[in-house]
């Protein structure tokens, strides 16, 4: 059995992960860039105090407020990020975040009406959609009614810029939400699989060892018994001992080396679950005929389907995925032949990784060849492996 990689392994190094905190310095201060880049907009505020147009104690108020003001929208924002504060808690930062726009704004004027834009921002991304579709309202009506009393004619061109800013930032809440809710639940899956293949497990080996240990007790305790009057008869029982023992072990062998090595049919049909969860329109053949190809082979071929199927699900964007699996003559005698095609990106496209690399050595070793390659129209995954030709013949493939 291998263990499932997380969603977090097959991220890019350099992707954000959307709807946690970050892990260490070095996400922190990209998500913190990436908050910050947003701050830009207060260029007018900031001009404003900078170009002498208020008195030196209202310069000095004017840098405090807005200290203020950007203090509270990152701590909402952050905390947002990681574990959120209390609905109530974030309604009365909103509400301290709007009281303080439209303060900073009466008194200091209408450079400051783009702080509206902020709050939107941060409505959209810390409230709940349904408190969110009416704030955001609220938002662009009260500065609309700032800016009129301020004299600012360009108010009403900002309050769409603030309803489509904060209904964006509802949208992009909505989509973190959900990211949340299917890691979740691909955890939950995966530890429900995981608990089924134990299970399956103690019964398998249940069912391998039961009777033979039953057997080996009874057996034991006969030849405790006869072992002073009858020495040969309890020679025979531990021989039987010995011959239990041993076919026991044979099945257990055979139970883990089955657990450990994939089977084709097998992997054939998760492949069609996997693809038709991923949104992949899916065309995968039923159960192959694997007459006169050896276990080691069609374990190899059953990893290169898991590997091709892994990729097209998790890095090609296909949107169309078939596989054939048929028996061809070449050169090197008869082949038994995998292709897997998709209409996707063919992935990095830097190179084989080491899911390939590994795949190739695995067919060497049973004695196939491995083609991977983009072509017209996607990426293409070639596998085959030897058929014993007197079965092949006779089989009159």
């Amino acid at each position: 059995m291998t263990e499932e990689p997380r969603a977090d392994d097959a991220r890019p190094a350099g992707a954000l992960r959307m709807g946690r905190p970050p892990r260490n310095r070095r996400e922190l201060l990209r998500k913190t860039l990436w908050i910050g880049v947003w701050l830009v907009f207060l260029s007018s505020p900031v001009h404003d105090l900078a170009s002498g147009n208020h008195t030196p104690g209202g310069t000095l108020a004017g840098w405090l407020g807005l200290a203020v003001f950007v203090g509270v929208y990152l701590t909402l924002v952050f905390r947002n990020m990681g574990k959120p504060f209390s609905g109530v808690l974030v309604g009365v930062l909103l509400v301290v975040l709007a009281a303080l726009a439209a303060l900073l704004c009466l008194t200091l004027g209408s450079p400051w009406l783009g702080l509206f834009v902020y709050v939107s921002v941060a409505c959209g991304a810390t409230l709940p959609p349904r408190v969110a579709y009416w704030a955001i309202p609220t938002t662009a009506a009260l500065m609309l009614l700032v800016g009129l009393y301020v004299g600012e004619k360009d108010a009403r061109d900002l309050v769409l810029l603030v309803l489509l800013i904060g209904y964006a930032m509802t949208g992009v809440g909505h989509l973190v939400r959900t990211t949340i809710e299917l890691r979740k639940a691909r955890a939950t899956v995966a530890q429900l699989a995981a608990n089924e293949e134990r299970l399956r497990l103690a019964r398998d080996l249940h069912d391998l060892l039961g009777h033979s240990l039953s057997l080996i007790t009874l057996k034991s305790e006969l030849a405790g018994r006869m072992l002073p009057d009858h020495p040969d008869k309890a020679a025979q029982q531990v021989a039987d001992i010995e011959q239990v023992s041993r076919q026991a072990l044979v099945d257990v062998r055979e139970a883990v080396t089955g657990y450990r090595r994939p089977r084709l049919a097998a992997e054939l049909a998760g492949a069609q679950v996997a693809l038709t969860a991923a949104g992949v329109t899916a065309d995968v053949p039923g159960e192959p005929d694997l007459t006169g190809v050896a276990e080691e082979s069609e374990s190899a071929l059953a990893w290169a389907l898991r590997e091709a199927i892994t990729n097209v699900v998790r890095h090609s964007g296909a949107a169309r995925c078939t596989v054939e699996v048929l028996r061809r003559q070449t050169l090197d005698g008869p082949m038994l032949e995998l292709s897997v095609e998709d209409n996707g990106s063919g992935g990095s496209g830097k190179g084989p990784g080491n899911g390939l690399t590994g795949l190739t050595e695995r067919l060497e070793k049973a004695g196939g060849t491995l083609e991977a390659a983009r072509v017209k129209h996607g990426f293409r995954l070639v596998a085959r492996v030897p058929v014993d030709a007197a079965v092949d013949i006779g089989s009159g493939a």
